[in-house]
């Protein structure tokens, strides 16, 4: 999954979730939401594909796995109870959903890591990351519709509703 898909599902299920449970709104910030539905690709990715790409990889490496989220979220409680800030609980509910959106059960390895060994999956052997990052630039000029088009174009559905929304819930507010 890609940008748009990692914001606007995980935005589709905090707020489908919201309604059936008002208290998330009070205990989950949305932008933080937001950022933490990125972050383990935003890790992972530059690690495990561009700087450490002939160790790795693979870009779903640590920030991949439970254990990662498992103390996103209990650094998350502790700051919570102390300071009655919900910024890094939004951050490991957004990783989690992540993880989710990614299948990672698909791939117990690295979701269970390091339970079941301390070796990451490693996808080929001769790997460069300058290879990776040519072909990002490549496809991000190349039109395609694949299966993986499916929850971009979902997210982006999402965000446009979620967006249209707010500018009529915002200029209700204004014009009144």
């Amino acid at each position: 999954m890609l940008l748009f898909g990692h914001i606007g599902v995980t935005l589709g299920i905090f707020f489908g979730l919201a309604i059936l449970i008002p208290r998330l709104r009070t205990i989950i910030d949305p932008k933080y939401l937001v950022i933490g539905a990125l972050l383990p690709d935003l890790i992972d990715k530059p690690l495990g594909m561009i700087i450490f790409a002939s160790t790795f990889a693979n870009g779903r490496i640590i920030c991949h796995t439970l254990l990662s989220v498992l103390s996103l979220f209990l650094v998350g409680l502790y700051i919570y109870k102390k300071k009655k800030d919900v910024k890094v609980l939004s951050l490991a509910s957004g990783s989690f959903f992540h993880l989710m959106e990614d299948y990672m059960w698909t791939n117990p390895r690295t979701l269970f890591w390091p339970l079941l060994g301390f070796e990451f999956p490693k996808y080929r052997t001769d790997f460069n990351g300058i290879e990776y990052l040519t072909k990002l630039f490549e496809n991000s000029f190349t039109f395609h519709i694949s299966l993986s088009s499916v929850p971009e174009i979902l997210g982006m559905g999402i965000i446009v509703i979620l967006a249209l929304h707010w500018l009529i819930k915002e200029f209700g507010q204004n014009k009144s």
